[in-house]
């Protein structure tokens, strides 16, 4: 818990440097050009295969003339806009995820170890291309998760634990095994995540509901439609915040997990050149020295 709470304020504080900040307005750029532009592109094709869909159901149509008979007619308007908004969060949130997976997390994992764990030994056990292939496979079984547990959600309770608990695991099997690629052996990774599964989870889960601040955005309904242009990249914003604060917090802990599991197990000296020269020290014979009265000492 201890460790939990330490990685947790350093990852806070690491998000006010001015690298940090610096680095998260490239996936926003990247982000927010990809949304508007396949907007511009796809918006009203979308919106009307969006209503041709809703008024083919005559339970939404019923819906919408009890709404206008309540004098809420201007919801008719907003409803396929609102309704096709709120499918692209769960593509925008893992996009965000990957790109700050892709684009932040080498460069804020090495500022960490520069900075706070500057002689911890890289064992360099995986590579950029297995990243983006546990990356991508976790993803897919992410994308599954939530599609089989749509029906779920309408059981008020299930709704506030299912989404995030499915994001917490995503967030953990990606951010987790990108803070260990460079600096742990495949072992040693194995070993962190078995030991520790538990608070990287909760970390998972906790970074899961801090990503649901941007909902508030989105759930402003009718004025989040009319400002979409504007909000849309706010959004974005806030999601590669959450996730790069999410990305420092499993930087600094797996990488203290990592340092702690090597000095118990007696890896003290990091250095590789080091640790042969100790050990042909020791594996050197004891040095002869002759007796007090000047005399050879006669042991062998």
């Amino acid at each position: 818990m201890n460790l939990l709470l330490d990685s947790f304020w350093r990852a806070a504080m690491y998000c006010l440097h001015p690298r940090v900040i610096a680095l998260s307005v490239l996936p926003l750029i990247i982000m927010a050009a990809l949304s508007l532009g396949l907007g511009y592109f796809f918006w009203e094709d979308a919106l009307a295969m969006v209503r041709s869909n809703l008024e083919s159901y005559e339970l939404v149509g019923a819906m919408v003339h009890w709404l206008e008979g309540l004098g809420l007619s201007s919801l008719r308007l907003v409803l396929a806009p609102a309704l096709l908004l709120f499918l692209a969060i769960p593509v925008i949130v893992i996009a965000s995820l990957l790109f700050v997976a892709v684009f932040m997390t080498p460069a804020m994992v090495a500022l960490v170890a520069e900075r706070r764990f500057a002689g911890l030994e890289r064992k360099k056990g995986g590579s950029l291309l297995t990243s983006l292939f546990w990356s991508l496979g976790s993803t897919a079984l992410a994308i599954v998760a939530l599609l089989v547990s749509i029906p779920l959600w309408l059981v008020p309770p299930l709704i506030l634990v299912l989404p995030p608990l499915i994001w917490g695991w995503l967030t953990y099997r990606v951010m987790s095994y990108d803070a260990l690629v460079e600096h742990a052996s495949a072992e040693e990774r194995r070993r962190i995540f078995k030991e520790n599964r538990v608070p990287l989870l909760i970390i998972g889960v906790l970074s899961g509901y801090l990503g649901a601040a941007p909902s508030l955005i989105w759930a402003s309904g009718a004025m989040f439609v009319a400002m979409a242009p504007i909000l849309v990249p706010v959004a974005i914003w806030i999601y590669t915040l959450v996730f790069a604060f999410s990305s420092l917090w499993f930087t600094h802990y797996t990488l203290a997990a990592l340092e702690q599991l090597r000095k118990e197990n007696g890896g003290l000296v990091s250095d590789p050149l080091a640790q042969d020269a100790i050990n042909s020290i020791a594996n050197e014979p004891a040095p002869r020295f002759g007796s007090l009265d000047g005399k050879p000492d006669p042991r062998p």
